[in-house]
């Protein structure tokens, strides 16, 4: 086995049997190609089944000098994964990353938008052009439902259940879920669907697709990047935002209004109540007010 029909398998393995997405496969992918490209220049021929641990403790010390510690632990991360994936399918016994020892980093904790920030942003958007009440749909969308940007540019008009109060949500390994919608969030939908994308000419295989371009294409997610950083510089927030920032704000704004952390695990699609719990990092100042509330203790 080579390095080149190793990776093409394992990518397979990733998207049919882990059911990734093709931005996590990428990123796992590229990875090995590290590994790869570093064999390459260092001219040494080994193969994925008789690499052993110190050639892979050289590659890293030799990646350590230009990344930062954190991506020193990604990257340390993704090759475990590569070479489980190998011993998975009995090409290998032993991982020989196991002794490796990933960097001691911080939990690291998103930035998040203040409620008041959320609205001097969307209320930058130029509602006079076309596309200003689709970007305003998009972002109120972003907010209130706590989408990642994946899952709102492959949003379907058939995921719309407004009746019912809900949308029905494709996130992570193709996982559905429905998420709660709001009644303000409904009716911006439903002026951008009505008012705006039915004069799109829309082209052929996009037809279900909410959020479309001016050509009548889904639209991308560098567009999605590029609309919001737009709106941002406007504004003036010196932050570092991004769409996955709106998805912070979502979820730690109901956790600082006393929302329930299973319910928002849930409404984020996490698959770890783990994940969702790094949110209790950002604010503790509403936990006092839920202790003095709901304790059976309170009046004592």
């Amino acid at each position: 086995m080579n390095w080149n029909s190793a990776l093409h398998d394992y990518k397979h393995y990733l998207k049919i049997e882990r059911g990734l997405s093709e931005n996590s496969i990428n990123s796992y992918s590229n990875d090995v190609k590290k590994l790869i490209n570093y064999l390459n220049e260092h001219n040494i021929n080994i193969t994925p089944i008789s690499i052993d641990d110190g050639i892979i403790h050289q590659f890293i010390y030799h990646a350590s000098k230009s990344i930062n510690a954190r991506t020193q632990a990604r990257l340390i991360s993704g090759l475990r994964n590569f070479f489980d994936y190998l011993i998975f399918e009995d090409y290998r016994k032993i991982n020989p990353t196991d002794l490796l020892e990933s960097p001691k980093i911080g939990r690291k904790l998103p930035d998040t938008l203040s409620e008041n920030e959320i609205e001097q942003i969307i209320s930058q958007i130029d509602l006079s052009k076309p596309e200003g009440e689709r970007n305003k749909a998009m972002l109120e969308t972003l907010y209130s439902c706590g989408l990642r940007v994946s899952e709102l540019i492959n949003l379907k008009i058939s995921d719309l259940f407004f009746e019912e109060g809900f949308i029905r949500v494709i996130g992570k390994g193709n996982k559905e879920r429905f998420v709660p919608i709001n009644m303000y969030t409904i009716k911006i939908i439903n002026i951008y669907l009505n008012q705006i994308r039915t004069k799109i000419k829309i082209q052929k295989g996009f037809e279900d697709n909410i959020f479309l371009n001016r050509r009548g294409r889904q639209l991308s997610r560098n567009m999605v990047f590029i609309i919001l950083k737009d709106l941002v510089q406007q504004v003036g927030i010196d932050k570092n935002v991004s769409p996955h920032t709106f998805r912070h704000s979502f979820a730690t704004h109901l956790l600082e209004n006393g929302a329930d952390l299973r319910a928002i695990q849930q409404m984020l699609g996490h698959e770890s109540i783990t994940t969702t719990e790094i949110y209790m990092h950002l604010d503790k100042s509403h936990l006092k007010t839920v202790v003095e509330k709901f304790h059976p203790r309170k009046n004592s």
